[in-house]
């Protein structure tokens, strides 16, 4: 049986999604944030992580953005294959866009062109990822990325024989190239496998990772990202890039087969604004 939903009730879930997203920090990350300030030793540290948690709650309370850079919009889309999107669905996830960042009154960072720089005035286009799955709901996840920290990224195409101390090491090496620049403390996704634009897709995906949608891993993939937050925190960044304990506030790693002669590993950093959420309509 196809069940059908119209392109209109997306629209309005993704302009509702935007909003919230943007002026209230996911549950997960706002635990991960309060653990972190119990756990830094620094007194500086502490008092930026206080000074972020009071951020959020005046973000919250006030209905403002929780960050000045309110991100390009970046949209994963789990259709079941028994659903039927009356309209055009691409169409209804920029018009939601559109909607959020004029109502939310969130600031537009979206250029058409990437070397003329024209900006497209709405925060358009969209960076959609499209799956198709069993059944007939439509799974909806919406995060805005700012680039102080997505310009930190990194991908490494390393060869096999590098194997799980050369994916270690690339890790590490982002992290410690990033530094400052990407607003610590940090969420790090991390994309192992796959081809060079699977394995950054991973790492985007990982970034979006929560207790609620944490998917089983390989017992290795699960150690290493206990030894990497470790590790990262015993860098010295610290928040704010100030010094002390806490530069990452998680890492989150996802994986996928690749070539026999490939291990391609991808590294894509968040701020503490680790903005995510998910709806299943």
């Amino acid at each position: 049986m196809i069940r059908e939903i119209e392109a209109s009730e997306i629209e309005k879930n993704i302009k509702e999604m935007f909003i919230e997203v943007n002026y209230d920090l996911s549950d997960d990350m706002k635990e991960a944030l309060s653990s972190a300030e119990k756990a830094e030793e620094s007194e500086n540290g502490k008092r930026i992580l206080s000074i972020l948690s009071e951020n959020l709650t005046i973000a919250k309370e006030e209905k403002i953005p929780i960050c000045q850079d309110t991100g390009m919009a970046v949209v994963f889309m789990e259709i079941g294959q028994d659903v039927h999107v009356n309209g055009d669905l691409n169409e209804a996830i920029n018009d939601g866009v559109k909607a959020a960042y004029e109502e939310g009154y969130l600031r537009k960072s979206v250029v058409s062109d990437p070397i003329l720089r024209e900006n497209t005035k709405d925060n358009t286009p969209a960076v959609i990822h499209y799956t198709i799955v069993p059944g007939d709901k439509i799974k909806i996840t919406a995060a805005p990325k700012g680039f102080g920290s997505e310009n930190m990224s990194r991908i490494f195409m390393l060869k096999p024989a590098e194997g799980i101390e050369g994916v270690k090491k690339s890790i590490l090496t982002a992290v410690a190239d990033a530094g400052p620049n990407a607003c610590p403390p940090m969420v790090v996704g991390v994309g192992i496998g796959g081809t060079f634009e699977k394995a950054a897709l991973l790492s985007k995906m990982a970034l979006a990772e929560s207790t609620e949608t944490k998917e089983k891993k390989p017992d290795w993939a699960e150690e290493l990202e206990k030894e990497m937050l470790s590790k990262i925190n015993d860098m010295g960044i610290g928040p704010g890039g100030l010094g002390g304990r806490i530069t990452a506030l998680k890492v989150n790693v996802k994986t996928y087969a690749t070539h026999i002669a490939g291990l391609p590993v991808a590294v894509n950093i968040c701020c503490h604004v680790n903005r995510h959420i998910t709806r299943e309509i």
